[in-house]
């Protein structure tokens, strides 16, 4: 990615309609809404986004939309490998790239089955470098359907190759991002943390930025942290969105991304919560719980004085 302060990374939602069919003015409307809360950058056709239960065209569709709707704002990087051979998936990094993304995003648990070793994992990710030119790539520790964290070690071997300028880490361990955010040191390369159980650990050691499901309800709030993690005088605020983040997490995970979708709602998108998922567990008492959390974010806002987008 091209030279960033630490900034925050929104994983994308996909909007549907009642039916299931993509909601493309729904997505316009949501993209607008991450570049106005502050996002440096936009990771497209991910997890949250749904982009397994999405075919190949439909992939391509909404990463080229959220690319033409930036208008080059701010990169866009996006997922590029799923089923398939190495020779397939390089054909599909090759179509991603092509819509305009600055980085294609190699998913890890595709490259290998939860059996196989890194050995094996490390063979197919050089053959997919061989194949793929000099497409700029980052990789994803997606945890669906199985989580494959890459050691410092491997992904150092990776870097050096300066082909890999992008990491989302999901290991959920402050000393395994700090061994990764050493690996890419002197290296057009940026780690951004998922867990923001220490977000201001990360940011503080090294992180080009934060990722993370909690900018799908307050984008504002993950983008001032990434700001201001390391002010002094605002340490007392620090820490207690700090806190809030751990205090809260349960919640914005419960039936998500459905109660995601509910929560921007309530923040004036007009997008549905429908999903092409299951969509147990949105019940009465979740959709309880988030109204609750709503009026708890907009109090913490207010006196963090952070104004809201919308």
């Amino acid at each position: 990615m091209k030279e960033l302060n630490k900034g925050f990374v929104p994983v994308m939602l996909t909007p549907f309609d009642s039916q299931g069919v993509i909601d493309y003015s729904g997505l316009e409307q949501l993209t607008t809404f991450y570049l106005e809360a502050g996002a440096s950058a936009l990771f497209a056709n991910c997890l949250s986004s749904e982009m397994f239960a999405l075919t190949s065209q439909e992939r391509l569709s909404i990463t080229k939309h959220i690319v033409d709707v930036t208008k080059g704002h701010v990169p866009v990087v996006a997922s590029g490998t799923f089923e398939g051979s190495v020779e397939s998936q390089a054909d599909f990094v090759k179509a991603i790239y092509d819509t305009g993304v600055q980085a294609v995003i190699i998913i890890t648990n595709m490259m290998a089955k939860e059996d196989e070793s890194d050995v094996v994992f490390s063979d197919r990710v050089s053959a997919l470098l061989e194949l793929t030119g000099q497409i700029p790539l980052g990789f994803y520790e997606c945890p669906v359907p199985y989580k494959r964290i890459i050691s410092p070690e491997l992904l150092g071997q990776f870097i050096s190759t300066e082909r890999i300028i992008y990491h989302k880490d999901t290991s959920l361990d402050i000393h395994q991002v700090r061994a990764k955010i050493e690996a890419g040191k002197g290296y057009r390369f940026g780690l951004y943390d998922a867990y923001m159980a220490h977000a201001v650990e990360s940011l503080a050691s090294g992180a080009a930025g934060l990722s993370c499901i909690q900018g799908n309800y307050f984008p504002e709030l993950i983008v001032w942290l990434c700001e201001n993690y390391h002010i002094p005088h605002l340490k007392p605020e620090i820490q207690k969105l700090q806190q809030f983040l751990v205090d809260k997490m349960e919640i914005m995970h419960k039936a998500y991304p459905s109660v995601a979708k509910y929560y921007l709602q309530k923040r004036g998108l007009n997008i549905s919560t429908t999903t092409r998922g299951k969509a147990e567990g949105f019940t009465a008492e979740v959709k309880k719980d988030i109204d609750d959390f709503f009026l708890d974010c907009i109090r913490l806002q207010e006196e963090l004085e952070i104004g809201l987008v919308i």
